[in-house]
């Protein structure tokens, strides 16, 4: 209304204006003009601050008390007008009772504005806790933890500074007041001039309060900011010191790795001295990452001792396979590579030893007899647990220095044939063959005196006869390679049925059936019936 007066009057050089005492001052073109602009600036400022949180809420909490104020008169008078019983009275109470149901719910929708808004900036959001530093991955949360309270800082620091460019835009809008007032005083103006007054004094307080906390606030955010810093840092180090401790327990075990490349020639020993220094270093490893990281060692320990009842019952098997392991490497019973035999429900494997590991060995089947006479399927890899060896008959046909076996052949030559010339064709093919090999198992065992009390070290090929129902079974037997048994017995079988196929008073027994054919013209029984079978 006020903006269109103005203008109105802006068509006149002077006007004569009626103060509220009733004096006339004149106002020029030029005033009006003037008092126009800081109108309009006025109406800026109020127009930038029309959604500030902070006057919003303060405006809010203002107009909560007043109607608070406004409700306490209200309520005296209903109360005043309830004890009369005139009519005009009655009249009176409806209305009151009307604006005081008017006021009660008014409040209602603003009962968040009850408390003074400027608590919500002066008290600031509790930090959180800080967290515990002992191990390398918590130094990840603790960077984590400086970044949310900075950030937090930061926030509150917002708040202050929106508040303070509050106080600014008032203080711009009080001078304003004060220029209009100068030129045109009048008691709206003065009464603005008066409400902004106390809002800048209100906000004021304010910020001065939320200054001192927030000086408060970030000391306290320093001082736990620096504490973590310490804390990273000192596990920083740490880490780097078990990290220098591993690193040289590993470059031990490389320089023991190539001790042992370049002095252990065998294949199967070097296997399992790599095998050795690799659990060791695993085990010196867990060690000191163990006692590095676990505070009360004792209690650690105490805790492991009464958990090991319970957890060697609940895997007695792991811990079964772990002794064998332990027995297996150091007694030195099986090596990788050697060739065994396992016996598992009534079905036997036989392969090589590709691996032991803590808990089984591993081995691949070859074919073998064995797997011609039983299995016919070969080729699989098969696991072992560790604790068979204290359950299981376990064959090894490589045992330390060993690396032949005995191996036989038999064949049965009818009675009539001559058993002396087959024998000792038969032996002859065999020594042939099995030369190379008997010459290795004789080394073999002479170097096992020393380990064992060998008795007979007879390796030389043996031949021996035996009557069986159906002929003369001749049996051969004579020492091969244990990796390729098979090999040297198809050679032998075949060069053995060459030879005695070529001699005329020796001839091969295999399983006969006479038949007897009788010519008879007797008659078969009347009551027979020939294509049943039975009798009527």
């Amino acid at each position: 209304m006020l903006k269109v007066i103005l203008s109105f009057l802006l068509f006149f050089s002077t006007i004569s204006y009626a103060l509220d005492g009733g004096e006339e001052v004149e106002i020029s073109k030029s005033d009006l003009l003037k008092i126009d602009i800081t109108i309009k600036q006025i109406n800026d400022i109020e127009k930038g601050l029309s959604n500030n949180i902070w006057l919003i809420g303060y405006q809010n909490y203002i107009t909560y008390q007043g109607l608070i104020k406004e409700l306490r008169v209200v309520d005296r008078r209903v109360k005043s007008l309830s004890r009369r019983r005139d009519k005009k009275s009655k009249q009176q109470l409806s209305e009151f009772l009307k604006e005081q149901d008017r006021l009660e719910k008014q409040i209602e929708l603003l009962k968040e504005y009850k408390n003074s808004p400027f608590l919500k900036i002066v008290k600031p959001g509790e930090l959180a806790k800080k967290p515990e530093i002992g191990n390398p991955f918590s130094i990840i949360t603790a960077y984590s933890y400086i970044k949310q309270i900075e950030q937090n800082r930061k926030n509150y620091k917002n708040k202050i500074d929106s508040l303070n460019y509050l106080i600014l835009k008032l203080k711009e809008q009080e001078g304003l007041l004060k220029e209009i007032y100068k030129i045109q005083a009048s008691s709206s103006i003065e009464e603005k001039f008066f409400i902004i007054s106390q809002d800048i004094l209100a906000f004021n307080s304010a910020y001065n309060l939320a200054e001192t906390t927030y000086a408060v606030y970030s000391k306290k955010v320093d001082r736990i900011r620096v504490e973590v810093t310490i804390d990273i840092k000192n596990q920083m180090k740490r880490a780097f010191d078990i990290g220098l401790f591993v690193l040289i327990v590993i470059i031990i075990s490389f320089i023991f790795k190539f001790i042992i490349k370049k002095y252990i020639k065998d294949n199967e020993r070097f296997y399992m001295a790599n095998k050795a220094i690799n659990l060791i270093n695993f085990t010196l490893i867990v060690i000191i990452l163990l006692f590095s990281y676990i505070e009360n060692v004792s209690y650690f320990v105490t805790v492991l001792g009464f958990a090991s009842a319970g957890i060697a019952i609940a895997m007695k098997d792991w811990f079964m396979s772990i002794l064998g392991w332990m027995v297996i490497v150091f007694g030195g019973s099986f090596h990788v590579g050697d060739r065994v035999k396992v016996q598992k429900d009534g079905l036997p494997y036989v392969g090589d030893i590709i691996d032991i590991s803590l808990l089984r060995m591993t081995i691949l089947e070859d074919i073998t007899y064995t797997t011609y006479v039983e299995n016919r399927r070969s080729g699989r890899v098969v696991f072992i647990p560790n604790n068979y060896i204290f359950t299981t008959l376990i064959s090894n046909y490589t045992h330390g220095t060993l690396k032949t076996v005995w191996d036989g052949i038999d064949l049965t030559i009818t009675f009539d044939s001559n058993h002396k010339k087959a024998m000792y064709i038969i032996k002859g093919i065999t020594q042939k063959y099995s030369k190379g090999y008997t010459d290795i198992a004789r080394r073999s065992l002479n170097q096992l005196r020393s380990q064992y009390s060998l008795k007979n070290t007879n390796v030389e090929p043996r031949i021996y006869s035996f009557l069986e129902p159906h002929g003369l079974t001749i049996s051969t037997w004579y020492m091969t390679n244990s990796y390729a048994a098979l090999t040297l017995r198809s050679t032998i079988s075949a060069d053995i049925v060459d030879a005695i196929n070529k001699e005329d008073d020796i001839k091969i027994a295999y399983p006969t059936q006479t038949i007897n054919i009788r010519h008879s013209s007797k008659q078969m029984p009347a009551d027979l019936d020939i294509n049943r079978g039975v009798l009527y």
